[in-house]
Formats: C-alpha cells, structure tokens, sequence
C-alpha cells in the first residue's frame, strides 16, 4: 500500500512540474504570428535582416541577447509556417505530376494554379 501511495504521488509532482513548465513556457515570448505563407516569408526575410544586423557587431549586450532571443520565436513561426506550405505545395505538385501522367487536365490545372500560387511567393 506505501508503494502504491508512493508512486501516485510521484505521478502527481510529475504532474504539478509539467503543469508549472506549461505555465512558465507559455510566460515566454510568442513572436509574429505566421498565419500564411506570405506573412511567413515576410517575417522570416525581415527577421533575418533583423538578425544579421545585430550578429554583425563585434560584442553583443545582454540586451541584444534578449532581441536575438525574441526574434527567434518569430523566426520559428515563420519556418513552421513555410514548412507546412512546403508539405502542401508537393502534394499538388504530385498531384500534378500524376494528373500530367494520366491525362487528367482539370487535375493538373486546379493543383498546378494551387502550386504556383505558392510558388509564386516564395520566388518574388
């Protein structure tokens, strides 16, 4: 019975220091949110700029420690963002691929206009 209590309440620190690291985490900066591909390319481009500026001093603060921390959150969402539409551009492009395969031309105009219109953003 001492080992069946023991082990409940081991699970239920567990709990408690997941619980505080969920709320410590989420304390932390977020960055610029990336709720499509375009915002995601334009916050990765300006946020690289950003970026290298700072990386390009001889000494870094603390403070621009700080900045450089910050902007790698909005860094990462910009990257998940373009991951994701990374995933879906080659689904169409297979999708394409196979319509091009089996002659099937609306397949390949409505995935090939999907594909270049993120193409498109990515190469501008």
């Amino acid at each position: 019975m001492k080992k069946l209590l023991f082990t409940a309440m081991c699970f239920g620190l567990l709990g408690t220091a997941a619980s505080a690291d969920d709320q410590e985490r989420a304390e932390h900066f977020e960055g610029e949110s990336a709720e499509s591909l375009e915002q995601a390319v334009t916050n990765f481009t300006e946020t690289n700029h950003q970026l290298a500026e700072l990386l390009s001093q001889d000494e870094l603060s603390n403070a621009d420690l700080g900045t450089i921390h910050e902007l790698s959150y909005t860094l990462e969402n910009a990257l998940a963002k373009i991951n994701d539409e990374l995933d879906t551009m080659a689904v169409d492009l297979e999708e394409l691929h196979l319509g091009s395969e089996t002659l099937e031309q609306e397949r390949v105009r409505s995935h090939g206009s999907a594909y270049l219109e993120a193409a498109q953003i990515l190469t501008e």
